[in-house]
């Protein structure tokens, strides 16, 4: 009989890796809670216009990965190909903007889905961490993000990664380069999708990777030579920001991210131990988004860092998380009597907020220990129908080996304790 398998560029998150991947979503958010980032979670498909309209109709996104759907009602929905868009949406939706206090500040976790080639690090469905600040314009509100995912990664242990920086200017100047780059890539030897994106958004050819278009790249316009006074002082002060609070950084004048809605501010994270897939996380300011989907002038700025590749770069530089021990107590009973006592005592322990768990399916006394150490526990609760009459139980130290009796009514307290 055939079984079923995860579908093609999908994968499972099972124990024991999967804490792995909750210590990284939680490590991200942990600072965004700390700096005043409210919890967010829109639904996992949206009408295809939200995405067409705010990603960018000419991005690779849009026009070949995103999953899409008609309805029995005709509606044409897609799967969330990213999360930017979904929360603007649900913001401007809610009247967050309209309540007094900006910026909004929105932090989500969820999956993502992109019909791509899968790879090493590059996944159908994908796991992000994303944050979004709504309403303000301020060079600091970059730079808060930006410290904020730096901690986050520091808090993991990582170290290897590099911040790429970069401004993309606004409406006022990047006409002005638009024009020229577009001269500059009509005299490239380019096949004829790139040609077409020449004329609908020029700085995406920037980030065509393919080496032979690289190569007659060199020598393009750069936006940073065409930037506006007021962009160039928003982006110095991003750039000093950053550099006072310790952040290291590298500037990239090639950097234009995979979505048209960027403005000034860009930033990517790069690890150099993923290979070909070494972003690991990115963002940047997007004034015009909310004008684009249909809602107010909302200057706004935000990014999305991937669980996936984060794991992935802990992997490649060696780092351990120090994860908590899934159980902290095991129950081996030995007959019926025992076996309701300590049921009785586990959920107690459970109760008291101490890991717990129990040798179900009557196992004898030789399986039911080799569950205990399988399951990581510290310490065993042995208890057969001689050690109830005498009213206490056996607790064992998984480590040390050593065995105590101890009195039935104190057995929580006793391991409570222990465990600290």
């Amino acid at each position: 009989m055939n079984t079923f398998s995860a579908p093609k560029g999908t994968y499972d998150l099972i124990p024991p890796d999967s804490a792995a991947f909750l210590a990284v979503r939680e490590a991200i958010a942990a600072p965004l809670r700390r700096a005043g980032y409210g919890y967010v979670e829109t639904p996992g498909f949206e009408q295809v216009e939200l995405f067409s309209r705010g990603v960018g109709e000419s991005t690779d996104i849009v026009t070949k990965e995103m999953y899409t759907l008609t309805t029995k009602g005709g509606d044409e929905l897609a799967l969330r190909p990213e999360g930017t868009a979904s929360v603007l949406r649900a913001a401007l939706q809610a009247n967050l903007h309209k309540q007094g206090n900006l910026p909004v500040k929105l932090w989500y976790s969820g999956s993502y889905y992109r019909y791509e080639r899968p790879q090493a690090g590059r996944y159908r469905h994908f796991s992000q961490v994303g944050a979004e600040a709504l309403g303000t314009e301020d060079p600091a509100l970059d730079a808060e993000l930006i410290i904020l995912a730096v901690d986050a990664y520091q808090s993991l242990g990582l170290r290897n990664f590099r911040l790429l920086l970069n401004s993309l200017g606004d409406k006022e100047c990047r006409p002005v380069y638009r024009a020229a780059l577009q001269e500059f890539l009509r005299g490239l030897d380019l096949d004829e999708e790139t040609r077409r994106r020449i004329d609908i958004n020029p700085l995406r050819v920037l980030d065509d990777k393919r080496e032979a278009v690289q190569k007659q790249l060199v020598g393009a316009p750069m936006m940073r030579d065409h930037l506006c006074e007021a962009c160039r002082a928003y982006h110095d002060q991003v750039r000093e920001l950053l550099t006072e609070a310790g952040v290291l950084f590298e500037d990239d004048p090639k950097l234009v991210r995979g979505l048209d809605y960027y403005t000034r501010t860009t930033f990517e994270f790069v690890h150099d131990g993923l290979g070909s897939q070494s972003a690991v996380g990115g963002g940047g300011r997007y004034d015009g988004l909310s004008e684009m989907i249909g809602g107010p002038a909302l200057p706004s700025v935000g990014w999305a860092l991937g669980v996936d590749r984060t794991v992935l770069a802990l992997r490649a530089e060696g780092v351990e998380l120090e994860l908590p021990a899934p159980t902290q107590v095991f129950a081996v009973p030995l007959g019926e009597q025992a076996r309701r006592a300590l049921f009785a005592v586990v959920t107690e322990l459970r109760r008291e907020g101490v890991a717990a768990d129990f040798a179900f399916g009557g196992k004898g006394l030789k399986n039911a220990m080799k569950s205990a150490n399988r399951s990581g526990a510290r310490y065993a609760i042995v208890a057969g129908e001689r050690d109830l009459d005498e009213g206490h139980v056996q607790l064992k130290d998984l480590e040390s080996g050593e065995q105590t009796p101890v009195p039935l009514t104190a057995v929580a307290a006793t391991l409570r304790e222990r465990l600290g």
